[in-house]
């Protein structure tokens, strides 16, 4: 299939070409029909298999059959909720880009920065609105944006906003929309919570999943490297230096351990930089964009700062830490294996992480191949010792957040490639 038999226009055919893609990946070309439909959808595919698209496009093409405004300005007629900042900014990327031969208008809103300019360009008048749930709540306290207007509403990475106590936020934003409207529900995987939401939020949606939920992506190479906790470090250090890894995505459990291990990188000659979220804005901006242009060898990261990470053929992703909550390894390792590309995960697992480990596999239904690395041979006589228990953590991660909180991070500089492959696109 191509994105000519889609039913897209010539405006926004045009951007995908010049972005360098003619086919679209299984999950647009599942919900893009099912978003011009007009219906409600309930969508689930693996990170890294093209979600953004698949309801940037077909929104882009009903919004450009159908121009409203009133008294000369533009209603906001779109509005797309997000987790984080990073993933606000990526979503708002793709709707730039895919919409820039049209005449539709955007914008992005997030915490952490200043609100005039937000304010301001909601105030010019806008087609489509991206934010996160805090800063939209904020706004709407001051009366800054009304959602009036709204006919088409899309929660992203749901699973997500769920996992980080955004449900009361939420209800509180749907409780002041038009009730007649398309909602249009993406998720990486169809939890338990996710289907109550979807009960609660959607009418006789079309339910769409590409892929077994809670599996890892095929073309990804995962590999359990055995480890004693304190040789995690060198480990790392040697298989970058001894394999000549070029890009390396890498997960800690904690802001503390991610700043501890990017310190012990560059003393090893490895050049790196962390991103999480007691990192200032033009850090992580920083982090990111140098990241994204091949400046960084390693970029280490918790879970939520790397939501929204979005590179083309990423080749390694180290979990250096076990997640809590299993859940979140599949997020982690589709960082990489993205759109067709092969890829690479990476786990040091030491005797403390081994129950984790037991849970892993047990839910994505596969055991996983252990290498032991010569040299770095754990000790068998090592004593586990206790890590802060997976519900403790997974029950304050969903914890609600202040109204003002906001969400996450800026829009990270893109690396332009200088001759775009003509494939299958994650965006």
């Amino acid at each position: 299939m191509l994105f000519t038999d889609l039913g897209l226009s010539e405006p926004i055919l045009r951007a995908i070409a010049e972005e360098g893609y003619t086919s679209p990946t299984p999950i647009q070309a599942k919900s893009i029909p099912a978003v011009l439909k007009g219906g409600d959808l309930l969508a689930a595919a693996q990170t890294g298999t093209g979600k953004t698209a698949g309801f940037t496009l077909p929104i882009l093409q009903r919004l450009i059959t159908t121009a409203k405004v009133s008294s000369g300005k533009r209603l906001l007629r779109v509005l797309i909720l997000t987790p984080t900042r990073e993933l606000a900014a990526q979503v708002q990327e793709s709707v730039v880009t895919y919409g820039k031969h049209t005449s539709l208008k955007s914008t992005v809103i997030f915490g952490g920065v200043g609100a005039n300019p937000q304010i301001k360009a909601i105030a010019s008048g806008l087609d489509i609105l991206v934010a996160t749930p805090g800063r939209l709540l904020d706004l709407m306290s001051q009366k800054c944006v009304s959602l009036n207007d709204i006919e088409i509403l899309v929660l992203d990475e749901a699973d997500r906003m769920l996992d980080m106590g955004f449900l009361r936020d939420i209800k509180k934003i749907l409780a002041v929309l038009p009730k007649k409207r398309q909602n249009l529900l993406f998720s990486a995987t169809f939890s338990t919570e996710i289907k109550a939401l979807a009960d609660g939020l959607l009418n006789s949606p079309e339910l769409i999943e590409v892929a077994r939920s809670n599996s890892a992506n095929e073309a990804i190479e995962q590999l359990i490297h055995p480890v004693d906790r304190t040789n995690k470090h060198p480990l790392l250090s040697h298989l970058i230096k001894n394999n000549n890894w070029k890009q390396v995505l890498v997960f800690t459990r904690t802001k503390h351990g991610a700043n501890k291990l990017v310190t012990l990188l560059k003393k090893d000659g490895i050049t790196s930089m962390a991103i999480h979220g007691n990192k200032s804005q033009s850090a992580r901006t920083k982090a990111l964009a140098d990241f994204k242009a091949g400046k960084l060898t390693v970029l280490v990261a918790t879970d939520i700062a790397a939501r929204g990470i979005d590179i083309d053929q990423l080749p390694h992703v180290v979990n250096y830490d076990l997640p809590n909550v299993s859940e979140d390894y599949v997020h982690r390792i589709g960082r990489t294996g993205r759109a067709g590309s092969n890829g690479v995960a990476v786990s040091l697992v030491c005797i403390d992480e081994h129950q984790m480990l037991k849970d892993i596999e047990k839910l994505i239904k596969q055991k996983l191949p252990q290498e032991v690395i010569t040299g770095f041979e754990p000790d068998p006589n090592a004593v586990a010792q206790p890590i802060q228990l997976r519900s403790q953590q997974h029950q304050q991660s969903r914890k609600p957040r202040p109204a003002g909180s906001g969400g996450t991070s800026p829009k990270p500089a893109s690396a332009k490639r200088s001759s775009p492959p003509k494939r299958h696109f994650s965006r």
